[in-house]
């Protein structure tokens, strides 16, 4: 989507235009090293800046197929707004941009990398190609927002000289669309996994299932899809993804180094199944389709054999279209499952999860039952949830169960930013800027041990969004701090720093037409 597309979306919706704001340049007008977002582990700035020239070659090992891919996908980007032809090349001649895997190297890890700018070279090296990947998107921020601009742009583009030494606090860094409130063609789900890879996001997890609509096609429960998922909130025509579809959308996530983490909601947010098959009704009766926003009504039954049928043919056929370790099967707002039958349903289900060879991830709901071993609890309560539910949380996590950390009146990027904002909802408060970032996901939740959190996530619920410049306009400013939360080391952590390099992000959400909310918290103009 082209800016003018975006701005007359938001325009549509009561928004306005995008923002803009000017990036401020170092003397020798490069960027300065590592002014960018996540802030980088540790930064070296100096020497002369090395700039890309019609002469520039991006450099890989032709042995490594993720070298090369990783390149193409460096040229992709830099080939329209530079105007150059940066072949992709395993010429080892010492200049252009330097993509390496290095074995040895192992102190990066799995996502870590090393940047290093002089006035002949920009190279990059990681042990695993997902740091790599990481390391060309801070390559990305180094140079100009207009290098993001599908046109050509004058230059110079220029990268700072100096060394960036980076890896993640956390290895779990994601972001969540929920595609059954409004359906997301293939196509939007793609742009929004661009824009978590530029922020170094690596879990992109797809809420497939709710009240009002099943997204993901099951063979053995066909009327899911065509029926459950007809309609969405408001009445809409609503969709689903074919297997192929769902694939695709995978395989696209795995490209940017994003894993897919899909949820089927159970045993409440279920309506949309409970209307397709009358048999998972405990009175044997199918409700109407749903296209409200209320939640906690519908619950699976917990007693019929065929309940445990149901969620074990959709867990076998889910895993097998996902090859990532994960998958969430809900468990919030059970409101009309007793706590007897919740426990029960989520001690028989956690198994068959386990038995498809995936690893369990819940709402933190899920601490009220025995939480099996390895799962991982994802904690969305609020700053004033009661102590004995925190509790409760934190004691699982010191019996072993790993921690997702996303408050939602500090993550919950579809939570307004004000009375004012025509979009989103606010039962968790208005949630500006400041308060979305000024937080330790590591020292969040009292008596939770810090090694217990596994990472952080910045959902993004649907109820009031229905297009990619609404979604744009939620996500940001927001979901750029919630990827630094999960990157940076918390040293970093500053508000009134950040708040600057988020500033200058700006010009390039401009170049990628990217929608976003001017928020007053935020030195836009410097």
């Amino acid at each position: 989507m082209g800016a003018l597309v975006g701005a007359a979306l938001l325009v549509a919706a009561g928004i306005g235009a995008l923002g803009t704001a000017p990036a401020t340049a170092a003397p020798d007008g490069a960027t300065p090293l590592g002014r960018i977002v996540p802030a980088p582990a540790k930064v070296t700035p100096g020497g002369s800046a090395y700039e890309i020239t019609a002469r520039t070659r991006i450099r890989v090992d032709d042995a490594s197929k993720d070298a090369r891919r990783i390149g193409g996908y460096l040229a992709d980007v830099l080939r329209p707004s530079t105007g150059y032809k940066l072949p992709v090349t395993d010429d080892d001649a010492g200049d252009g941009i330097r993509l390496e895997l290095s074995a040895k190297d192992k102190a990066f890890g799995a996502e870590g990398y090393r940047l290093t700018s002089t006035g002949r070279s920009v190279t990059i090296v990681a042990h695993a190609p997902a740091g790599l990947f990481h390391g060309v998107q801070t390559l990305r921020q180094q140079l100009p927002a207009k290098a993001e601009s599908d046109s050509r742009q004058s230059g110079p583009w220029l990268v700072a000289g100096g060394t960036v030494e980076d890896s993640p606090r956390y290895g779990y860094r994601s972001a969540m669309l929920d595609v059954s409130r409004h359906f997301f063609s293939v196509d939007k789900v793609k742009r929004y996994i661009d824009q978590l890879a530029l922020y170094k996001i690596n879990k992109l997890h797809l809420h497939l299932s709710d009240d009002q609509g099943w997204r993901i096609a099951i063979d053995s429960w066909p009327r899911l899809a065509t029926y459950g998922g007809s309609t969405q909130v408001g009445g809409g025509a609503g969709g689903h993804y074919t297997k192929a579809q769902y694939q695709d959308i995978v395989r696209y996530a795995a490209s940017r180094y994003l894993e897919v983490v899909p949820e089927i909601d159970m045993p409440s947010h279920t309506n949309a199944a409970l209307a397709s098959y009358a048999e998972l009704n405990c009175d044997g009766v199918a409700p109407p389709l749903y296209t409200g926003t209320e939640v906690g009504f519908s619950s699976l039954c917990v007693n019929k054999q065929v309940t445990y049928d149901f969620v074990d043919d959709v867990v076998r056929e889910l895993a097998a279209l996902t090859p990532g370790k994960y998958l969430h099967i809900g468990g919030d707002e059970a409101h009309s499952t007793s706590h007897e039958d919740y426990v029960t349903f989520m001690n028989r289900v956690q198994p068959i999860v386990a038995k498809y060879g995936k690893t369990v991830v819940g709402w933190h709901q899920l601490t009220e039952a025995t939480p099996i071993k390895g799962a991982l609890a994802q904690y969305w309560g609020l700053d004033g949830t009661s102590a004995a539910e925190k509790a409760q949380v934190a004691e699982a996590a010191k019996n072993g169960t790993g921690l997702v950390i996303s408050p939602a009146d500090r993550t919950y990027l579809d939570m307004k930013y004000t009375k004012d904002t025509p979009l989103g909802l606010s039962w968790a408060g208005y949630v500006e800027v400041q308060r979305s970032y000024d937080w330790d996901p590591g020292a969040y939740l009292p008596g939770a041990p810090a090694a217990a959190v596994k990472g952080v996530e910045a959902p993004m619920w649907s109820e009031t969004l229905s297009e990619s410049a609404q979604v744009e306009y939620m996500a940001f400013p927001r979901l750029p701090g919630v990827a630094e939360l999960g990157w940076s080391p918390a040293a970093t952590h500053d508000w009134n720093t950040y708040k600057v390099r988020l500033a200058e992000q700006a010009p390039r959400w401009d170049a990628l037409g990217i929608a976003y909310y001017k928020s007053p918290q935020v030195p836009w103009n410097g």
